[in-house]
């Protein structure tokens, strides 16, 4: 029997470059060895954006749209909302009664977003809860593994103290450890040499249209130290060569050359990027214009991929009441 994968997603906003390197890529081969389950995780977006919570509902069909405008089949994987599952509430409430309120304290996730987000007041019950929440989405599936970049390692290692901790105390081996399958993440900085943010408005996205590509690139950070066009570059310090090493690596000798040895300027270099940008995102822009036209197509599939998912999430509830009662 296949293995069963879950990962989600939080519909926060229109999904860019970063995602698509960074996690669906990725998804769109675990589909051909795995049993995949791929969940919109809307209480997860609620958590942070509760101020913003009326876009989150045109954000859970635009991600839809773009996951099978990359490749994400519904013929072979489980899409689907999450709180159109309700089970995935319930095994919450569940995993909340044993999970020790210092595990989530400790988590460095949670303690470096109270540091760093300042816009949002994510000092709340739920937001320090979410990470029982996320062992509830994968435990519910029994999913064997995770597919991750290193910097989440902790979030399933809490899953596996959780899932563990139940087993301990109902005196059940009723959970398995769930794997990390590690994802190897291009290094891909926003436009502006930060973090890649939707907050920043530094990202690429996958719905932009070729002129808005081109028009983001113009204005893309450069190389600092290169001053005048007769400057040599020094394109490990330049954002513009980073995107080339990740969507277009046969070219980056090329480009290193004319980069080092002044050849070409920096707008020059600027336009050939945006040249290979378009051409790398065009199969996706025309299958996203097609379900674009079509969203009852878009709705019935997540409608079919909540029939599924809940089908095994009731099971596993039903099983896990019979451990408990």
């Amino acid at each position: 029997m296949k293995k069963t994968v879950f990962s989600g997603m939080r519909p926060t906003g229109k999904l860019h470059l970063g995602h698509w390197v960074g996690a669906l890529s990725s998804w769109v081969e675990l589909q051909k060895k795995y049993d995949c389950v791929f969940g919109i995780v809307d209480w997860h977006a609620l958590m942070g954006e509760y101020e913003q919570s009326k876009e989150i509902s045109q954000n859970i069909l635009d991600m839809a749209i773009d996951w099978m405008a990359c490749g994400i089949d519904p013929q072979k994987s489980i899409v689907f909302v999450q709180s159109q599952v309700p089970e995935h509430l319930e095994l919450q409430m569940i995993l909340s009664c044993i999970t020790p309120l210092g595990w989530l304290e400790r988590n460095p996730t949670y303690k470096e977003q109270l540091r760093e987000i300042k816009t949002r007041d994510l000092q709340t019950y739920a937001f320090l809860g979410y990470p029982v929440l996320q062992a509830a989405d994968i435990l519910l599936y029994k999913a064997n593994a995770v597919p991750i970049g290193e910097d989440q390692l902790p979030h399933i290692e809490l899953t596996r103290e959780i899932a563990r901790r139940f087993n301990h105390i109902y005196k059940t081996d009723f959970f398995t450890d769930c794997e990390a399958i590690l994802t190897k993440t291009p290094r891909l900085l926003g436009l502006d040499g930060r973090k890649m943010s939707k907050s920043y408005q530094n990202a690429i996205n996958l719905s932009d249209t070729e002129e808005a590509i081109r028009k983001k690139v113009k204005n893309m950070f450069t190389d600092p130290k290169r001053v005048k066009r007769s400057d040599p570059g020094h394109p490990d310090e330049c954002n513009l060569f980073n995107y080339y090493e990740v969507f277009a690596p046969e070219r980056a000798k090329e480009v290193r050359h004319w980069c080092t040895k002044a050849e070409k300027g920096c707008t020059d270099c600027k336009m050939i990027l945006a040249d290979v940008l378009v051409e790398y995102l065009k199969p996706i822009r025309e299958k996203r214009s097609k379900f674009e036209k079509n969203h009852d197509h878009i709705r019935d599939v997540l409608e079919d991929g909540r029939k599924k998912a809940q089908n095994i999430a009731q099971k596993t509830i039903a099983e896990i009441k019979e451990v408990i009662f």
